[in-house]
């Protein structure tokens, strides 16, 4: 079944079926849950210390009106991965910065491009004219990811905390 609103990811062989929709409160605990989980393997976000269901909730509402999340989760309600746009204080105004995470083992099924289709929707909807991916040049499935959307590659961060970035560029 679909519930409106929800965009409907592919079924491949072997694979569950998942959805895309806005992320709200509910949501908070689980997008924590699989955050901590990345990040707990030793992922390459630049997120290096566990966050809890009311960190998110505030981070979620830090520019609601300038911010768009979506989660993808599967027919039993589970998250499989979220992604987010949102103002950044190091980006120029019409731009917003992009996150994208997935939980370990559910990759290459369609859910990054499921979550990237809402969220450059939403991007335009908000009035961006670019969105930025900061990467860090130790995450190679990220790079690959955002070079496989159409990003480019933009500008380097050299000394940035915890590792050096790239920054890849789509403009909408």
């Amino acid at each position: 079944m679909t519930v409106p609103g929800r965009r409907r990811g592919p079924s491949r062989k072997g694979a569950a079926p998942f959805a895309v929709r806005p992320a709200g409160r509910l949501d908070c605990r689980d997008i924590a849950v699989l955050l901590n989980e990345i990040v707990a393997a030793g992922g390459t976000t630049a997120v290096c210390a566990p966050l809890t269901a009311a960190d998110i909730a505030k981070w979620m509402q830090g520019a609601p009106d300038r911010s768009a999340w979506h989660v993808a989760e599967d027919d039993h309600g589970d998250i499989l991965g979220f992604q987010y746009v949102e103002p950044h204080p190091g980006l120029p105004p019409d731009c917003c910065d992009i996150a994208t995470y997935v939980r370990s083992g559910v990759t290459g099924i369609g859910i990054g491009s499921a979550l990237f289709d809402a969220s450059r929707r939403a991007a335009r909807q908000l009035g961006y004219a670019a969105i930025i991916a900061v990467i860090r040049t130790d995450n190679a499935g990220g790079l690959a990811y955002y070079q496989s959307r159409g990003f480019e590659d933009w500008k380097t961060w050299a000394d940035a905390p915890i590792a050096p970035r790239i920054m890849k560029r789509y403009d909408l």
